[in-house]
């Protein structure tokens, strides 16, 4: 109920002007017709009433409609006049400013135009008059011109804010759809290279493993028969089985995946468990990530991971943001929480693990507690 007064103000504020206004003219008439009657006639009784509920139910219409009541209004308060005389000129300011009022776009100072009802002979003396047109004039303003246009502002900030919240919404399904494309597309890679790895062992190796077995086969039968074959054969296995460890090799130095996709796979598979257990963590990098050495690589996913276990058992957050960036001789990595942070960093195993691998690196570890907890690792390439 509150809510709605303060909403509706200028209604009840304007309606206690008209209440006030029509009392005193009701009194003004008094006083001048008081040597011909008592009191105040029927006829004047009913106009009054009339005018009263036709200003005051027109705010229950539209701003068109509202222009009809407001006619109306001011033809009862002509008729007023034309019965009455001077006792109800005061009306004539309040159905002014009810006129200005219903054109919005109308200037403000148009509303000084009724300054000139201060010269208008009524029973109200001047200073009255003058007090009275600039009261109802800087109401009239204040509201139209003041308030209005405030709330106007507010409601377009609101439209504003949830336009960006909705932004905000959309760009993190999306972020979070990237990164599980990017997760999905990484393990299908590994899976495709892993049949691809086993597809190459059996089409390099089957034959020649099966050829040995055979051969030793014929050598164990042959063994005490004809010695010498057997040693020939033997050696020819060996042979055979020499080339055939040298074959693993290449195949395996050929398609064993880069340590930078198997550390990119890492971080998004820790992101993805992350959000998976209710804590919205997302992974940015920028620069060319293909700078980093691999033993760096190690360095930024163990601490990466010791950073974000704690963060997930005693930071009490709802947010990680791990960022990798490559500048042009150094690697700036950092894992980020929105939770409770801490007044001091005590180095316990974890931490002191993180330090060490860090300092081995030749690189630098430095921790920000005020707002959530910060990690941050500068690393030299």
């Amino acid at each position: 109920m509150n809510d709605r007064i303060k909403d509706n103000y200028f209604v009840f504020a304007r309606l206690a002007i008209l209440l006030a206004l029509v009392a005193y003219s009701i009194m003004s008439h008094v006083e001048v017709s008081s040597e011909k009657t008592t009191g105040v006639s029927i006829r004047i009784l009913l106009l009054v009433s009339f005018f009263i509920g036709v200003m005051a139910v027109k705010e229950l219409f539209t701003i068109p409609v509202r222009r009809y009541f407001t006619a109306a209004g001011m033809l009862i308060w002509a008729l007023l006049i034309s019965l009455e005389g001077k006792a109800f000129w005061v009306l004539g300011f309040f159905c002014g400013f009810e006129f200005f009022s219903l054109f919005p776009k109308l200037d403000y100072r148009w509303y000084f135009v009724l300054l000139i009802g201060v010269f208008a002979e009524t029973p109200a003396s001047l200073p009255l008059r003058l007090v009275l047109i600039l009261l109802l004039t800087i109401l009239y303003i204040q509201h139209n011109y003041v308030v209005v246009d405030y709330r106007k502002r507010m409601k377009e900030d609101v439209l504003t804010e949830q336009s960006l919240k909705r932004d905000m919404r959309e760009r993190e399904v999306a972020t979070r759809a990237e990164l599980a494309r990017g997760a999905l597309l990484a393990e299908n890679q590994i899976l495709e290279e892993r049949a691809a790895l086993s597809q190459t062992l059996h089409d390099k190796l089957g034959h020649n493993i099966n050829g040995s077995i055979y051969q030793l086969e014929a050598v164990k039968v042959l063994m005490e028969k004809d010695p010498e074959r057997s040693g020939q054969m033997v050696q020819a296995v060996i042979d055979q089985l020499r080339t055939g460890m040298d074959e693993i090799r290449a195949i395996l130095r050929k398609e064993r995946p880069e340590k930078k996709d198997l550390a990119l796979l890492q971080l998004y598979k820790l992101c993805e468990d992350c959000n998976n257990k209710g804590v919205e963590t997302e992974f940015e990098k920028e620069g060319d990530i293909t700078q980093i050495p691999d033993n760096l690589w190690e360095v930024i996913l163990d601490n990466a991971y010791e950073a974000v276990s704690n963060a997930m058992k005693y930071a009490r957050c709802t947010r990680i943001d791990i960022c990798i960036v490559v500048m042009n001789r150094m690697i700036r990595c950092s894992i980020r929480d929105n939770g409770i942070g801490c007044k001091e960093v005590k180095d316990g195993m974890g931490i002191s693990g993180m330090r060490q691998r860090v300092r081995a690196a030749g690189g630098t570890l430095d921790f920000e507690t005020e707002a959530g907890f910060k990690v941050t690792m500068l690393l030299p390439i």
